[in-house]
């Protein structure tokens, strides 16, 4: 049997090797449009920033060395032009010579991945504007930069590989503006709040982050100077466009094959719709494991299982694939970031009674050196319990989270069968009851009723507003706020009704739980627990008209520092001297920065 698989990154050569190890008698050729095979996208934006330091590295395989482990014939710098079904026929060019040439096949596979989109700017092909999809996009951009000496660039687009550039660019020096036309950074990956934590924390970093925004033009003469925004024009030496990828399916135009948005339409045995036709990785479409639903998944490691599974099932051993659940993983400058299942609005789009929590824990024995945290957002089913999907942010193994996660989702668990998992503790690497176990303990209390809570989503739309803010650190830390000291709290509080609004805030969470347990032994009626507390949320506490929170000594402080108090109030007006009423456009995005993250947001 003749096996012809077209496309040598991850998918085609998993798929081909494999094939090969079933069935050694079985004449397996792959055509690869590259003169590389096997290389390591993921790692490409590593290369950039200076982790990987040798650009061979980015090479897991040579065509001879894999030809050598594998006994595949690989033909690089093939590029398929046209498939005919009815012959079994592929055409390819020859891109060392410009021949045409054909290949017959009994069974193909596709696995032609996809390419990075070249948005329809102004400028998008001006020297130093580069996309992220290939080794040779990592190699010249990082010659670039160091032959340039670029001081500025600007990443376009807020998924996971424009945010591992941002961070890459950042390690480098380089002062990066990431800019986003959607709504929120890594969207369709993170909830709302989950992602607004993200960026604030960039932002502390030092990376500028602006979502909302569209790129109009990319400006300069003959090499990038500036992207041009509905937002203003951002100075830079570099661009990096990361605005989502396309799947390399046009060469197939007319075959008859099922595709949607480019991707092609796969069953579970990663069968087209054609008879003798397969694919798999990011040319694919395959479905969600949770709901069943077509999804594009364009991950390096659902290809992988893929083309092995593909491989598998075609020599006679039953496998299918039961689809993805969007896992991912990504690493930023003091925070690391997982997901996987569905968000919170992909799992009420599907029909679920979604339930959700935010859950700050350690993650591992506070005492141990090192020791850190874990946000997990845990969404689980009202009704059944079952478990939907996480998403985690810390700076360690937020990966682990996402593990078991990954498990439960695969298996279809529910919070009850996580309680008593014998998970893995020592001090160094875990808390004695894991975080995960944690989180899933907070969700079944708010779905049994033993704790009731205000979401931070909630929080942020204006669900406070009425609350009286009841401060529970151990020390009085929430201006404005009304302190509580937990342990002394034995009956009911002094000046607080039973039935007044309670917002219950410390600093992540648990001690909160701690009072409203107790209050409501004592008879209140109307309290809630801020999901993540301070450590999560911006407190703002809702103050009376004319209430002065601030001491005097700290009004003195502030005056002194050039800026004007509105007396009876807490509000300050900051100042800023400008040269004859004029500001450049940089100073005056720094004046909307400072204003967005330090004030109300208005500028006079």
């Amino acid at each position: 049997m003749k096996i012809l698989v077209i496309g040598g990154v991850a998918a085609g050569t998993k798929a081909a090797a494999k094939w090969k190890r079933e069935n050694r008698t079985d004449q397996v050729v792959l055509l690869t449009k590259s003169a590389d095979i096997s290389y390591a996208g993921c790692g490409l934006p590593y290369y950039v920033g200076g982790s990987i330091e040798n650009r061979e590295e980015l090479i897991v395989n040579t065509p001879q060395k894999y030809r050598g482990l594998t006994g595949v014939e690989v033909l690089t710098l093939r590029e398929a032009t046209h498939v005919d079904p009815a012959a079994k026929v592929v055409t390819a060019q020859n891109l060392e010579n410009g021949q045409e040439e054909t290949y017959g096949y009994d069974k193909l596979i596709v696995a032609t991945g996809a390419s990075a989109v070249k948005l329809p700017l102004p400028g998008v092909d001006l020297n130093g504007v580069f996309p992220m999809r290939a080794p040779e996009d990592a190699i010249t951009m990082r010659d670039y930069l160091e032959a340039n000496g670029v001081k500025k660039a600007v990443v376009i687009g807020g998924g996971f590989i424009g945010l591992e550039l941002a961070e890459n660019l950042f390690d480098r020096g380089i002062s990066v503006t990431v800019v986003e036309v959607a709504s929120q950074i890594l969207s369709g990956v993170l909830d709302g709040e989950m992602a607004g934590y993200v960026q604030r924390h960039l932002q502390q970093k030092g990376i500028r982050v602006l979502t909302g925004t569209k790129v109009t033009a990319l400006v300069g003469d003959g090499k990038v100077e500036g992207v041009q925004t509905d937002a203003g024009l951002l100075p830079c030496g570099a661009v990096v466009v990361s605005a989502g990828i396309r799947p390399n399916t046009a060469f197939l135009e007319g075959t008859g094959i099922q595709m949607e948005k480019g991707a092609i339409v796969v069953d579970e045995c990663l069968a087209t719709s054609v008879a003798d036709i397969y694919a798999a990785g990011d040319c694919a479409l395959v479905k969600n494991r949770l709901t069943g639903k077509a999804q594009y998944s364009p991950m390096g490691s659902s290809a992988n299982l893929e083309g092995r599974t593909l491989a598998q099932n075609l020599n006679g051993e039953n496998k299918t694939y039961p689809g993805v659940l969007g896992t991912g993983v990504v690493k930023l400058p003091g925070l690391n970031v997982g997901r996987t299942g569905l968000t919170e609005s992909a799992a009420k789009e599907a029909g679920y009674d979604v339930e959700t929590v935010v859950a700050v824990t350690d993650d591992k024995a506070h005492y141990y050196p090192g020791a850190a945290f874990f946000i997990t957002k845990l969404l689980a089913d009202r009704n059944t319990h079952q478990l939907l999907g996480v998403q985690v942010l810390g700076p360690g193994a937020v990966d682990k989270m996402v593990d078991i996660a990954v498990v439960g989702l695969s298996m279809g668990l529910k919070l009850e069968d996580f309680e008593n998992l014998d998970l893995a503790y020592a001090p160094p690497f875990s808390t004695a009851i894991h975080p995960f176990v944690q989180a899933v303990y907070v969700l079944e209390n708010k779905l049994s009723g033993a704790m009731q809570s205000m979401t931070p989503a909630q929080y942020a739309a204006g669900a406070a507003k009425g609350y009286t803010v009841i401060d529970v650190n151990p020390q009085p830390t929430i201006r404005g706020a009304k302190f509580v000291d937990l342990s002394k709290v034995e009956g009911p509080i002094e000046g607080i009704g039973k039935d007044e609004k309670l917002l219950l805030v410390c600093a992540k969470g648990r001690r909160a739980y701690l009072l409203q347990n107790r209050l409501k032994h004592y008879g209140y009626t109307n309290t809630k627990v801020l999901e993540g507390s301070s450590f999560f949320n911006e407190i703002r506490v809702e103050k009376k008209p004319g209430a002065v929170t601030v001491p005097a000594e700290e009004i003195t402080r502030v005056k002194a520092l050039g800026c004007l108090h509105n007396k009876g109030t807490d509000n300050f007006n900051v100042r800023v001297i400008t040269r004859n009423g004029k500001i450049t456009a940089e100073e005056s995005r720094a004046i909307s920065e400072a204003a967005t993250l330090y004030g109300s947001g208005e500028i006079t």
